[in-house]
Parts: structure tokens; sequence; C-alpha cells
């Protein structure tokens, strides 16, 4: 049996969970209640500061894996960071107890979670870099670019995204309609001129 099938056989023994958008999965400071294998919906990995600001350090989807229930499983230490659903998600929770037996009994197991949390890291590690070293306007052109043509996003949302405040965004993005850039829409986001966005991205 491959690696990715004695994962989906544990996975398909763990309990079955639907939940509403907005559910919090798992909050910074708190022990790893499991690892989450999604079969549908998306979740948001963030840090949250005390104010009640996030920033969206990465976004689990249907086949992918959780870096932070990951890393906390292994090192068996609590969240750094806060999983929320973004849409009414379905998953299956796999115990701590039976992941670590898992990868104990199977080291294949081991090397392909191993692996794919490499290459979660190295977005990451972009993303970390590019919130270290690019300008705001230069990486919510990027964003728009990622997600266009047309979003139906509100300027918060993008905000949190981004680490920064609303008002910065609404800021930037009236600057970008009147360079003729793109066009503001109430919780709509419409690209004119994607080169002209491209340029300001790099």
């Amino acid at each position: 049996m491959t690696a990715l099938a004695a994962l989906q056989a544990l996975a398909a023994r763990a309990p079955l969970l639907r939940v509403p958008a907005g559910t919090r999965l798992f909050d910074a400071g708190q022990a790893c209640p499991g690892f989450p294998v999604l079969l549908e919906g998306s979740v948001r990995v963030g840090l949250a500061s005390p104010d009640g600001r996030q920033l969206e350090l990465y976004r689990v989807e249907p086949g992918e894996i959780c870096v932070v229930s990951a890393t906390c499983l292994f090192a068996g230490r609590t969240s750094l960071a806060v999983g929320e659903a973004r849409s009414e998600t379905l998953l299956r929770l796999i115990s701590p107890a039976d992941f670590e037996q898992l990868c104990e009994q199977d080291p294949a197991v081991r090397r392909y979670v191993m692996g794919l949390l490499a290459e979660r890291m190295a977005e990451l590690f972009a993303f970390v870099e590019a919130v270290a070293f690019q300008r705001l306007d230069q990486r919510l052109a990027t964003l728009l670019l990622a997600r266009g043509p047309v979003l139906a996003q509100t300027h918060q949302q993008l905000a949190d995204e981004l680490g920064t405040v609303r008002e910065i965004v609404t800021r930037l993005l009236r600057r970008f309609e009147r360079d003729g850039l793109l066009r503001l829409g109430r919780e709509r986001i419409e690209l004119l001129d994607p080169e002209g966005l491209r340029s300001v991205s790099r």
C-alpha cells in the first residue's frame, strides 16, 4: 500500500465532520485536535493579533495538508496559528494517537507527509519574503492578479489576507481605479488592465 493510500485508509475510519463557514477549527495556544483531511471546502490558516486583525498564511484545500497541524503533531506542541473554515467544510479528523502510530509503523507515510510539508514551507517562505520586502501596493496587485479577472471580495477580506487594515487597502484600490487598472463595485472588483497591475507588482 502506498503512503497516500495508507493515510486515506486511516482517514476513512476517522470521524466525519461538517462545519459551517466561520467555524474555528483550532486556535493559537491550544493542543492540535488531530490531523485534518479535507474532503470539501476550504480552511484559512493565519496569525491573529490582540486587536482582532488576522494575517492569512495559507489556505488548505481538499487534497492538501495543514502545515500547522502536522508540525504540532510531530513536535507535540500547541498551535501557533488559527484555523478557520472559509466556507462550509467537510473533513475527517485523524486523532493524534492514530496519526503518530501510523507514522511510526510506516516510514513511507512519514516521508510522504514531510515531503508535502517541505512544499508548503517553500510557499510559506515565499509569502514571508513578500511581506518583508515587497511594498503593500505590489502585494495587493499580485493578489488581485491571482484572483482576477473579477473578484467577489470585500476590502476587509483583502486586508485580512495582506495583514493590514481596510483603510489602506481601500486607498490603494481607489488609486488603482483612478489609474484605470480596475473598477470597484459593491463587494466586486473588476480588473481592467492586468498588464498595468503586473507593472505595479514587479
